[in-house]
């Protein structure tokens, strides 16, 4: 295929932006001006998915002027925050970061930690009251432009978050503070969930009373919308047709998970796993309430951290010394990986190994048996690439024979983004991006994706905190959770040159 049909092709399958109109103060989210997520009289749906932003207390300017730009191309119904917002490995964060969920605080020795000196627990409560507000910094900067401009939010997390030294249900807790945010609150306990007879618990999802959907508060600009909760970061939305009579879709968040104490990354929650599974049916129970719709379930997408191990599948094996070839992440290191053309579309791009936890959580099963047409991740933030890989199921949707191909419902389409942020490692600052998903009535399982580069968008970034460097299996475990604004030294380039002598 030559360049020229790859430009065509490319432009086929993005959507049309359009700069907002002056004058206009209504929300810039049509979502927002109707009380819910509901496609629009246009036949419309748009999502912003902002990755890895990854920054401390002092936000770059460029990400804040991507956000703006991207908001006022796209005027997205909501945007979606896929994990990694906090950069937990900050110096902001000194004395109460830690490396793993399960390991001490940084800031706290063994000594300290069993000592019950009112004086280290007033210094130590301090320093956690500082945390609070620099993370609160950090997400007042970020959400901003969406306030501005009337736009609904929603976060869930990645494995850098949490490492500033707040649990996930804290920091979620703090984002609800914030004019937008459509987070739930926690329905019962740490994991989110009440038991199986209360009203807000996801329960046995047998019927709209027990499928744990809740109304939001007035000031998350969707006080007609009812949400799925689960636990701190995983949630459901349902989105309904023009006219409100029934759920097209239906967006899931999940928290994907931090770290496996086997080493690697880990996987989301036994709990969260049984929500995913069991939401679109729940969501079909509640949709019959409104309307007429007998279908068994709403076809949802997932927006999640951590990609899953099936990515792979979107690339194919190459040599080494292939162009453009990348070595695998862990359980995949030794190899050399390509996109495979003939399932990605094109402008995709393949910048680093796919970092995905070393177990199968058996996430992957779950979607391909219970009605999910799509999967968008983060992490990788050299990665931008969006592909479809085929799956053994019968969806609920009319569509469901559809043909398996990029976007189809016949298969299950993963899109993996790159950084939205300036604060941490990614590619050249020109190609920092958001990402729009839009969605069509006429076609809602089969969305179309583009990129909003910062270089097409904005032009040239002001700051010089943005790191390109090439990342390999062997580089990576070291970074994890330390820090991830290192550059590459002469000794280091050196090692790397004679160790592929």
């Amino acid at each position: 295929m030559t360049e020229l049909q790859n430009a065509a092709k490319a432009a086929a399958t993005r959507p049309r932006i359009q700069p907002a109109e002056e004058g206009d103060d209504r929300p810039l989210s049509v979502s927002a001006r109707l009380g819910r997520l509901q496609f629009h009289q246009s036949g419309k749906f748009r999502v912003l998915q902002l990755a890895d932003i990854q920054d401390g207390p002092k936000v770059s300017k460029d990400t804040v002027k991507l956000i703006e730009a991207s908001l006022d191309a796209t005027r997205p119904d909501i945007v979606i925050f896929t994990g990694n917002q906090i950069a937990g490995y900050d110096p902001a964060y000194a004395q109460t970061t830690r490396k793993r969920r399960w390991s001490a605080v940084a800031g706290i020795s063994s000594k300290t930690a069993s000592s019950k000196s009112s004086e280290a627990s007033e210094r130590f409560e301090a320093a956690l009251e500082r945390t609070c507000a620099s993370v609160r910094a950090t997400v007042e900067q970020l959400v901003r432009p969406l306030a501005d401009r009337g736009i609904p939010w929603a976060v869930t997390f990645g494995n850098h978050d949490f490492q500033c030294g707040l649990s996930n249900a804290e920091i979620e807790s703090i984002c609800r503070e914030f004019p937008g945010c459509v987070n739930p609150e926690p329905t019962g306990g740490e994991s989110g969930l009440g038991d199986a007879n209360s009203a807000n618990s996801v329960g046995s999802m047998d019927s709209a009373e027990d499928a744990g959907f809740v109304q939001l508060r007035a000031e998350s600009y969707l006080p007609n919308q009812r949400v799925f909760a689960c636990e701190p970061g995983t949630f459901a939305l349902p989105v309904a047709d023009v006219d409100h009579t029934m759920s097209v879709l239906g967006l899931v968040l999940l928290d994907s998970g931090d770290y496996a104490r086997s080493g690697g990354y880990g996987s989301p929650s036994a709990e969260a796993l049984r929500f995913l599974a069991e939401v679109p049916k729940a969501m079909r129970a509640q949709s019959q309430e409104i309307g007429r719709s007998q279908e068994p379930a709403v076809p949802c997408m997932v927006f999640q951290h951590f990609p899953v191990q099936q990515y792979y599948q979107l690339l194919k094996p190459a040599a080494a010394n292939a162009a453009r070839a990348i070595e695998g992440y862990r359980n995949f290191a030794g190899k050399h990986y390509v996109l495979d053309e003939e399932k990605t579309l094109p402008g995709s791009y393949l910048g680093e190994g796919v970092s995905c936890p070393d177990a199968d959580s058996g996430e992957f099963a779950i979607l391909e048996q219970h009605d999910y047409f799509a999967i968008s991740a983060g992490h990788d933030h050299r990665n931008a690439f969006v592909g479809t890989v085929p799956v053994s199921r019968e969806m609920a949707s009319a569509d469901a024979q559809t043909a398996a191909s990029p976007g189809k419902v016949g298969g299950l389409m993963m899109i993996a983004s790159p950084t939205s942020g300036f604060g941490s490692y990614g590619p050249v600052p020109q190609k920092r991006a958001a990402r729009l998903i839009e969605f069509d009535i006429r076609h809602p399982y089969e969305p179309r994706t583009q990129l909003l580069e910062y270089g097409e968008l904005v032009g040239k970034p002001s700051a010089g905190k943005a790191y390109a460097y090439g990342m390999t299996s062997e580089s990576k475990p070291e970074s994890e959770g330390v820090d991830l604004l290192h550059r590459p030294t002469w000794w280091s380039k050196l090692l790397t040159w004679l160790r592929k002598k």
